[in-house]
């Protein structure tokens, strides 16, 4: 019998996750069933339950897989830029209607809860070293607001559409500024 290839079974968990991340985003966590999710992968049951054992890995899967394009500066032309990336992603996979979904599903879900808040720290990190010259306590007090920030335009884009980034782009430059 032939072997299934590493890169088969990588397309198939990434597919699976991809059928996931439209379905939370259009339909709610809640609202998806696994029956949901087989019909809009095209796999059979056992062939996601081969990869995950329930929704709550599928969640934990897409939290994963998430990347953030920070940029290598911050400057008001790369934090618009940023804002523009968010904007784009919302508009395009509907990615600030899965982030509000996930957010309320860490909510009541202890183990997701620890996975976004790894996240988040990772994130703030990461900024935190985007500003060099601040000292450390002050680069993480920017950092908590800048990512605060970010997220809190994240979900007004998904309750209130596209959102020109222009004074959300003011507002966090001021906050670099400061």
């Amino acid at each position: 019998m032939p072997r299934v290839t590493q890169a088969h079974l990588d397309a198939r968990r990434r597919q699976i996750v991809d059928a996931a991340r439209a379905r939370f985003a259009t339909h709610g966590f809640a609202r998806t069933s696994m029956t949901d999710l087989v019909e809009a992968s095209g796999l059979s049951v056992g062939a996601i339950y081969r990869y995950f054992k329930g929704k709550d890995e599928i969640v934990a899967a897409i939290c994963e897989h998430s990347t953030q394009a920070l940029p290598a500066e911050l400057t008001t032309k790369t934090v618009h830029g940023f804002l523009e990336h968010i904007r784009t992603l919302a508009r395009e996979e509907d990615h600030a209607r899965l982030v509000a979904q996930i957010y309320a599903e860490a909510a009541v879900s202890p183990p997701l809860a620890a996975l976004v808040d790894r996240q988040l720290s990772d994130l703030r990190t990461a900024v935190a070293a985007l500003l060099p010259h601040r000292e450390p306590a002050a680069a993480a007090r920017i950092a908590e607001a800048f990512v605060a920030f970010c997220h809190g335009y994240t979900q007004q884009l998904a309750v209130r559409g596209d959102l020109d980034p222009a004074p959300f782009t003011a507002a966090l430059v001021a906050i670099i500024e400061s």
